[in-house]
């Protein structure tokens, strides 16, 4: 069962707006007092140890903690996904719908902002479009199948190395929350790669959207 929140702050026991410095300091106090060896036999020491662990190696980098504070639930001042779930009706399935949509939206305004500050880039994507739409059709109109035909192709020329390196961060600290959270499909490394699919698919979802609702906003008919 996964737990009740995903919040590395609360488990490290600093705020949001800890520096770097503060968050090692914290991490350094609570695995002595939760190490081992202090604790042999003591199974809830075990766990807290592993939760401490798991929030330092995401908080305790830089730049996967500004994939963590993208990411995470209840973050900015949001209200938590779960917070009207008592603890013991949380389960594995919602914690990663709420993750899939977060990423989702990452996704969809990635690409849809991409393609907002490159107008040429856009125009050239509709008279592609245009020409699919008026061959198939006969006649001018927005066409979602065929956007969404377009949409495979072109996003693998839209997408530059920088955005696919932060995808890739974001992913893979995604996962780490997932598996953190006992969110591991039937478990072992067949579990974790299965539950990486529906975390990059959801990310994928969201820049064919992305792209969709850039070019239906700038699509006149002729």
């Amino acid at each position: 069962m996964a737990r009740y929140h995903l919040d590395y702050y609360a488990t490290l026991e600093v705020t949001p707006q800890a520096s770097d410095e503060e968050i090692k300091r914290a991490y350094r106090k609570l695995a002595l007092k939760y190490h081992p060896d202090r604790n042999q036999g003591n199974k809830q020491a075990e766990e807290k140890i592993r939760e401490i662990n798991a929030a330092y190696e995401v908080l305790g980098d830089p730049e996967t903690r500004k994939s963590y504070e993208r990411l995470r639930f209840g973050g900015h001042g949001r209200k938590s996904d779960f917070a009207e779930e008592p603890a013991e009706t949380v389960n594995p399935g919602i914690v990663l719908d709420a993750m899939e949509k977060k990423l989702w939206e990452e996704g969809r305004l990635e690409i849809f902002r991409k393609l907002m500050q490159d107008l040429p880039l856009v125009k050239r994507e509709l008279a592609n479009i245009r020409k699919t739409t008026v061959a198939k059709l006969g006649y001018d109109k927005f066409h979602e199948e065929t956007v969404k035909v377009h949409a495979t192709h072109a996003i693998n020329e839209i997408v530059t190395l920088e955005m696919e390196e932060r995808k890739e961060q974001l992913l893979d600290v995604a996962l780490h929350m997932m598996l953190s959270q006992g969110v591991d499909g039937r478990g072992g490394q067949e579990g974790a790669e299965w539950v990486k699919r529906q975390l990059a698919s959801a990310f994928r979802r969201g820049r064919m959207d992305g792209y969709c609702e850039a070019c239906e906003l700038l699509y006149v008919r002729r």
